[in-house]
């Protein structure tokens, strides 16, 4: 029970929501980028918002189904197709086996999410079955999928109501990303002017953006003195900005510590957001306050919650 990867896709990795507790040793968390595409994708499928699953980055894989399962796909959409025959992103689809799941290019986004219900069979390191690629552990081996991979899956079926198990896609195309931000923790390192730049421009998406960062171009962000500090952690969503005044907002893969100052973190509720910028998109950012932050990811959780009773009613 089991599929097999017939081409990986560019970049297609085992995540769940992180390897949390293990940043003090040097582990970076890992995990999904886009956390909420991947919970709504696990709803649909059955499975808690934790379990893990495949993210495919810009094209994806061509996976051949050796036993019958349900998936659910989510976030970017990549124009995803089963045995030539378009499959709808957010919503729950039976697959037999012998099928075979391909994807083209980005219609909208950078990432998707397939998860498959009951699991795959990856091992859990550190608690987590998050790939982190630069120290090969978690995942399929510690890497990215290659040509004649074999995952098995641990309890493969049907989840209840199956044909009912779909929402609107969440996730469309917008010409310039808004994404919301908490200032600091080194935000008085920045003049007024710099301040000003960082939040009224906007800001492109460079060719330099993966699962550890994503390198931002526009305006320089003027320091008082320079952009160095005592190297200290690193969140999730953290901007760095190196003296040059070019931003680097910190990915999954971030390292655990750094050496350059923080002008803002992206608040949590904007992942999913962060997770899909792709090279040449468009990022404008708003300033909140750590109650803002709090709210927004207390709704989207409490939308999260609502959209699971009303499929498993």
């Amino acid at each position: 029970m089991s599929i097999t990867v017939l081409n990986p896709g560019l970049l297609t990795t085992v995540q769940d929501m992180g390897r949390v507790g293990y940043q003090q040793f040097g582990v970076s968390v890992s995990g999904v980028m886009d956390p909420r595409a991947a919970a709504v994708a696990n709803i649909l499928a059955g499975n808690p918002e934790s379990e893990a699953v495949l993210e495919c980055t810009m094209l994806g894989p061509q996976l051949r189904f050796d036993a019958d399962n349900t998936i659910a796909i989510t976030g970017g959409d990549l124009m995803a197709s089963l045995d030539g025959q378009p499959v709808p992103t957010y919503r729950a689809v039976a697959v037999q086996a012998g099928q075979t799941l391909r994807f083209q290019a980005p219609k909208t986004g950078c990432r998707a999410y397939i998860a498959f219900t009951g699991g795959l069979d990856i091992p859990l390191v550190m608690g987590s079955r998050s790939t982190y690629m630069k120290a090969k552990i978690g995942g399929f081996q510690g890497r990215k999928l290659q040509k004649d991979d074999v995952i098995g899956f641990r309890a493969p079926g049907a989840p209840k109501n199956l044909t009912e198990r779909y929402i609107y896609p969440e996730f469309i195309p917008r010409p310039v990303y808004t994404i919301r931000v908490v200032m600091g923790p080194q935000d008085d390192a920045f003049t007024p002017q710099g301040i000003a730049a960082f939040l009224g421009e906007t800001y492109s998406v460079t060719n330099e953006f993966d699962r550890m960062g994503c390198r931002l171009d526009g305006t320089p962000i003027q320091h008082i003195t320079d952009g160095n500090i005592i190297s200290d952690g690193i969140a999730f969503g953290a901007i760095q900005v190196p003296t040059e005044g070019k931003p680097i907002i910190m990915g999954a893969d971030r390292q655990t510590t750094g050496g350059y100052t923080k002008i803002a973190n992206v608040i949590s509720a904007d992942f999913r957001l962060l997770g899909q910028l792709k090279a040449g998109d468009k990022v404008r950012f708003e300033k909140v306050s750590i109650q803002e932050a709090q709210q927004a990811l207390l709704n989207q959780r409490a939308a999260l919650r609502t959209l699971r009773r009303s499929l498993d009613m």
